[in-house]
């Protein structure tokens, strides 16, 4: 079910994870959102709580970590896990980056299309994520994509004021 054989367009690759890559997964998101959002080592923390809980109960039948580079140098990344806290046969999509560098390529939007059509072979019925109403770009990929908005909450989970969102894709 779903391709382990890479995929590729003429910018970057995309594969499954290999040993490795879950950390330099936190790593990243730390760094990149503390530096261009003012977040704090909260979110890194909850990046590492995902990608932990990921590793400990990583299922290949409906479960994926697919990893984007180029020469073996890491361009982003995106997981696609159960969803345990929902009675559904939902999917969670997680921890999508892109990196600077390779923005602009439709990286972005190949991860998440990637996620979809696994969640589809997979037999999933719905395909929920968490986001920021600051990530614009991702806000914009995943409306482009099919998912809609369908819940909001003010919090300050990684010490700044944000509202987070609630989208999901029924398939």
């Amino acid at each position: 079910m779903g391709s382990t054989t890479p995929t590729s367009d003429s910018s970057y690759t995309l594969r499954n994870h290999r040993s490795g890559d879950i950390g330099w997964i936190i790593h990243r998101h730390g760094i990149l959102y503390s530096q261009e959002y003012g977040w704090d080592e909260r979110f890194e923390g909850l990046v590492a709580s995902i990608a932990g809980d990921f590793i400990k109960n990583y299922d290949p039948q409906v479960e994926r970590c697919w990893i984007a580079e180029r020469d073996n140098t890491f361009l982003g990344s995106i997981m696609l896990v159960k969803d345990a806290s929902s009675n559904e046969n939902a999917a969670k999509i997680r921890l999508l980056l892109v990196e600077p560098s390779a923005r602009g390529l439709g990286l972005g939007r190949a991860l998440v299309r990637q996620c979809v059509e696994f969640a589809r072979e997979a037999g999933y019925s719905y395909v929920r994520l968490w986001t920021q109403s600051e990530l614009v770009s991702a806000r914009r990929i995943y409306g482009r994509e099919g998912f809609v908005h369908v819940a909001s909450e003010d919090h300050a989970s990684f010490g700044v004021k944000m509202v987070g969102e609630i989208w999901e894709l029924k398939l």
